[in-house]
């Protein structure tokens, strides 16, 4: 049985990642962990995890490889969409994926650094959005408010703060959310927030969305 830890800020990754991964019969979520405190603890209480680890979490990477190394515990980079890895650090990670990895190739990742192979996956952004055709399609149809809140629900905000954000209502929010259901394809935020992770080239698009709402909150 392979022992996995998630650490990661994004409540929503950390949820599906959960799902996807809960499913295989190898594999046992033993902890969830939303800061590097909690992670650390984590870490010393489930000895020989794998442990997958957001960058956005800041880890300090030293300590990091030194102590998993120590614990016999393998990591897994999980880097944000289009993010640049340090070429130092590369070698050291077991595996490395984005943020974006649709499930199937997140369990094979797992699967193989527990065999003790690498898994790296940092594809060309350039050539996934060619062939995001799906991803393209669904960001062509959503509105730029829509966009700003399909980016403040992959970030794990509930309706009162999305409305708080935008100077809005609640209410207004739960009826652009229908409309980005039905836009979508899906049928809850969490399938959304899935979605849009699982689609490089709508994650980009809501991504700048977010950053556009952060300079005009700021």
């Amino acid at each position: 049985m392979n022992r996995l830890i998630l650490a990661d800020n994004q409540a929503i990754f950390r949820a599906g990642a959960a799902r996807v991964l809960a499913l295989e019969d190898d594999m046992r979520i033993v902890a969830q962990c939303e800061n590097a405190e909690k992670f650390s603890t984590a870490m010393e209480m489930f000895r020989g995890s794998i442990l997958l680890v957001a960058s956005s979490l800041r880890p300090d990477y030293p300590a990091l490889f030194s102590r998993s190394k120590e614990l016999g515990s393998r990591i897994i980079l999980v880097a944000e969409n289009a993010e640049q890895v340090a070429d130092e650090l590369l070698a050291l990670f077991d595996g490395i994926v984005g943020r974006s990895v649709a499930g199937p190739e997140l369990v094979d990742c797992v699967r193989r650094v527990a065999r003790g192979q690498r898994f790296v996956q940092l594809a060309n952004v350039t050539t996934m959005q060619v062939a995001d055709s799906v991803g393209a399609r669904v960001r062509d149809r959503l509105t730029p408010k829509e966009m700003q809140i399909v980016a403040l629900i992959v970030q794990g905000c509930k309706n009162k703060e999305i409305a708080a954000q935008l100077g809005t209502k609640e209410q207004v929010i739960k009826n652009y959310l229908r409309g980005i259901y039905d836009k979508t394809g899906v049928s809850d935020r969490l399938e959304l927030a899935l979605f849009t992770i699982h689609h490089r080239v709508l994650a980009e698009a809501a991504a700048k969305a977010g950053n556009l709402i952060e300079m005009k909150t700021a």
